[in-house]
């Protein structure tokens, strides 16, 4: 079986990329054999690669590709969570199809249409420009039908109080692209956005029992990686700062699926991150967000954006100016001598990028 590594800028790390088609149905059988295919990564030096993407051909007439996330938890090859997606990891795989010729080569324009099995997610990839190794896209998550603000909050309300850790926080749980938990930073003591930036594993702590907090009232392992979890506050050169929490520690920017969440939660009136985007000035249109990664942004079209959180509905969420690097593929099982370097270029240009 081939695996292919491909590196969306922004991500914590690469992602491996392998063939739905080739690997078992069945949900235990599969993960037994991804542990296996972790084996081999770490024995090459791959420890660092947790994003795992599952693709195949779709026979949705809809849909390009059928794309399935598995997040590679650490602490042993075998532990997993396919609870959720990884925005980031739809590029790498689409640009892995394309370079494997699951899918045609792409040139600027292209749209490839990826269905996402862990939540029924559609996302649209138009690739902007296209060279050797290298492409950049604007991505689209698009709601076959607007969904109810209301059905965005796990939760039943734009914001709730948890306890975490002996104190009590409020946040926001938003669920789009994936479910994150918002909270205002100052809360938690953090005046700006540069001291959101130079935290380190306190606030890190703190945002982590918060997060346990919420998987708890969503009845989701404390141990899994969702949901997911971020500090928002007003930003000095942007609307909203935020700070990110991945498997496992900081995120050097802000998940693609986590800016399209923090996106759409800024037009769900009463949230957190609605609430400081209309402190900052900025509650409709284009979103920028400020990570210590560098700048994105987000536009989240609407329903009734200015109507009661019951009223308004999401349409789209769009992210532009996304690139990902093809790093390479191998052959997994067994591992010849030579396979074995090869696998070790690949791991040592991804642990560059």
């Amino acid at each position: 079986m081939i695996g292919h590594l491909a590196y969306a800028a922004g991500s914590p790390c690469p992602t491996f990329v392998l063939d739905a088609g080739r690997l078992p149905r069945e949900e235990e059988a599969l993960l037994t054999h991804l542990a296996q295919a972790r084996r081999y990564l770490v024995s090459a030096g791959g420890a660092h690669v947790l994003k795992i993407a599952l693709i195949e051909p779709s026979a949705h007439p809809m849909f390009d590709l059928d794309y399935r996330f598995v997040q590679a938890l650490p602490g042993a090859p075998d532990r997993f969570d396919v609870r959720g997606s990884c925005g980031h990891s739809v590029l790498a795989a689409v640009l892995a199809a394309s370079r494997s010729g699951m899918l045609p080569r792409l040139v600027p324009g292209a749209r490839i249409r990826v269905r996402v099995r862990n939540n029924g997610d559609s996302v649209v990839c138009e690739a902007e420009h296209v060279e050797r190794d290298r492409a950049g896209f604007t991505v689209t998550f698009v709601q076959p039908s607007p969904v109810p603000f209301a059905d965005l909050l796990p939760y039943g309300r734009p914001r709730t109080v948890l306890a975490a850790g002996g104190e009590r926080v409020e946040v926001s749980l938003v669920a789009s692209a994936n479910t994150y938990a918002f909270v205002d930073a100052r809360t938690l003591g953090v005046p700006d956005q540069a001291a959101l930036f130079r935290a380190g594993t306190e606030l890190l702590e703190r945002l982590e029992a918060i997060r346990g907090a919420a998987a708890d009232l969503l009845g989701w392992p404390r141990d899994g990686a969702f949901p997911k979890i971020a500090a928002v506050l007003p930003g000095v050169d942007g609307p909203i700062a935020a700070r990110a929490v991945t498997v496992p520690g900081w995120h050097p920017s802000i998940a693609l699926t986590g800016a399209v969440c923090l996106g759409s939660a800024v037009r769900i009136p009463g949230t957190v991150p609605w609430r400081i985007a209309r402190e900052a000035g900025t509650d409709d249109g284009l979103v920028g967000i400020t990570t210590p990664g560098g700048r994105t942004a987000v536009t989240a079209v609407t329903s009734a954006a200015g109507a009661a959180c019951g009223q308004g509905a999401l349409l789209w969420a769009t992210v532009a100016h996304k690139h990902v690097t093809f790093q390479g593929s191998f052959a997994l099982t067994p591992l010849s001598h030579l396979q074995f370097e090869e696998v070790a270029q690949c791991l040592a240009l991804s642990g560059a990028a």
